[in-house]
């Protein structure tokens, strides 16, 4: 669908990083791993990118993760993280086939800005009774408040490095009956990602990955 929807909320959730959560509009319908595309046109330049969920639900509004990087982020980047309450802006969607469907063991691999969704899959699984391993790779971890609530709600949360993660999905991925392991992160880090689930005894071509490029 394609709506103009209304910001309710703008929050600092780590070092150059801002969760932004919308009201949701009549007939809005998605799950947890699928995105929104925003649009914009900022200094007579029209723009639209793609952003993940991550909110658990859309229910009454919905939370997308958004990255400012100084030396990398361009000029949209920057006017989402200067929205305020009550500021606008154009979307549509939902996309993606690759988000949460119930699955009874969720586990997520996360590099980067994949915390997003990541975190959404879990809080929604951890809510429906189901179990949850997040494994997050990351130097300076965002979200950290959710992540503690995630892992005090019974999820296994794993903040990893770059040499420990390959461990990390080991003993995350069983391979059981009703595991699904999804992915969410940038070229390299889906690459490794995938390695790590095969290495492990895992199915990678079973695993539901958004790669953002």
């Amino acid at each position: 669908m394609d709506a103009t929807v209304t910001v309710t909320d703008v929050t600092a959730v780590g070092p150059e990083t801002v969760a932004i959560e919308f009201e949701t509009p009549d007939g809005f319908s998605a799950q947890p791993g699928q995105f929104v595309k925003l649009l914009a046109t900022v200094d007579g330049e029209e723009y639209a990118r793609f952003y993940t969920l991550s909110s658990p639900d859309v229910v009454d509004t919905f939370e997308i993760t958004v990255e400012i990087d100084p030396d990398e982020s361009g000029p949209f980047s920057e006017h989402l993280a200067a929205l305020s309450a009550g500021d606008t802006i154009d979307m549509s969607g939902p996309f993606g086939s690759d988000y949460y469907e119930g699955e009874p063991r969720v586990v997520v691999l996360a590099g980067g800005p994949g915390i997003g969704p990541a975190i959404g899959i879990g809080e929604r699984a951890v809510a429906d009774g189901n179990a949850a391993h997040l494994v997050y790779r990351a130097e300076t971890p965002v979200h950290e408040t959710r992540l503690d609530a995630l892992a005090e709600a019974g999820a296994t949360v794993t903040i990893t490095t770059d040499e420990e993660f390959a461990a990390a999905v080991d003993e995350a991925v069983t391979a059981d009956d009703g595991e699904q392991v999804f992915v969410y992160g940038f070229d390299e880090f889906v690459t490794a990602a995938t390695d790590a689930i095969d290495a492990a005894g895992g199915d990678a071509d079973a695993a539901k990955v958004e790669n953002f490029g």
